[in-house]
């Protein structure tokens, strides 16, 4: 848990502040232009059969229950509308990259604001992992008042460091949690050798996951020119080159990274989003929730 005495500073308690405010503008204004609140995701959960009766809707009917016991019966559901949101941020080194607030561990934690104010305005228990190489922080799902505060903390708390080691760490977060829910990871996903398996855990446990891949505009286009000298954020290797000899290979090896991971996330029914930080957090959370409104319901 965070140290209260620390955001008894007026500095730590004005970047919360700030935290805040800019996760209840995008968010209030992204929702004023909606005909209503977006959901995260709803479900049914199966309660019990009873048997048929004219008029029930045949698309309810168990067809393998008439087929051991040759009469007909309907599945009966109990609707889940609230929904348990678990955002899961990396804080590694290579997040500390960029200024301002394009940085993309800044971005992302404004991010994670957005989505935990938004779940939480819609009384959804909502909780934050933040990670490197295992679990550094953890605020427990839940639904009160206090909550955005709890995580807003959190947040402010991290500072980044170490490298990343996502299949250790979907191994803690899966055990950590009690009951299926939405899984949202926010990460850049550089040094992440074993990526897809750390996704696979949390979906063979049932989780609905989401993976939210934050780059720098520098990454995804390398606009380089001239001598440089890029140093690795997670280790000391650097390398002085001249960056136009580098930049066709670059692209080349980050595009094919790109589409794998693509297309193991949709083969895991994963949701996939490459966000650049350049991009308005608001179009973002459009783009987020309008994907979740295309999947198909996986947490039954």
């Amino acid at each position: 848990m965070p140290d209260s005495k620390r955001f008894l500073h007026p500095e730590a308690t004005q970047r919360i502040r700030r935290l805040e405010l800019t996760a209840r503008r995008v968010v209030e204004g992204f929702l004023s232009g909606m005909h209503r609140s977006p959901y995260f995701g709803q479900s049914v959960e199966f309660l019990q059969h009873r048997q048929y009766n004219s008029g029930d809707e045949l698309r309810h009917i168990d067809w393998k229950v008439y087929a051991r016991q040759d009469r007909l019966h309907v599945k009966q559901f109990e609707e889940e509308t609230n929904l348990r949101l678990h955002l899961v941020v990396d804080r590694s080194a290579s997040m500390d990259y960029g200024q301002g607030a394009e940085n993309k561990f800044e971005y992302a934690a404004s991010l994670t604001a957005c989505l935990a104010y938004l779940s939480l305005r819609q009384q959804d228990a909502t909780g934050l992992f933040t990670f490197d190489t295992e679990i550094r922080s953890t605020v427990p799902a839940k639904s009160n008042r206090h909550q955005l505060g709890r995580i807003l903390e959190a947040l402010d708390e991290v500072s980044v460091s170490d490298q990343t080691d996502l299949p250790r760490v979907a191994r803690q977060v899966t055990a950590t949690i009690p009951r299926r829910g939405l899984v949202v990871v926010v990460s850049d996903l550089l040094g992440v050798e074993e990526l897809i398996e750390g996704l696979r855990v949390m979906r063979a446990r049932g989780h609905d996951v989401a993976l939210l891949h934050v780059l720098h505009d520098h990454e995804l286009d390398f606009p380089f020119d001239g001598a440089t000298k890029f140093e690795a954020l997670e280790s000391d290797v650097f390398l002085n080159c001249n960056p136009r000899a580098l930049r066709e290979g670059y692209l080349e090896a980050l595009h094919a990274f790109l589409d794998k991971t693509r297309t193991a996330c949709g083969r895991l029914m994963i949701e996939y989003l490459q966000i650049r930080t350049s991009e308005p957090l608001d179009a973002v959370l459009a783009k987020f929730l309008t994907a979740r409104k295309r999947l198909p319901n996986l947490r039954g």
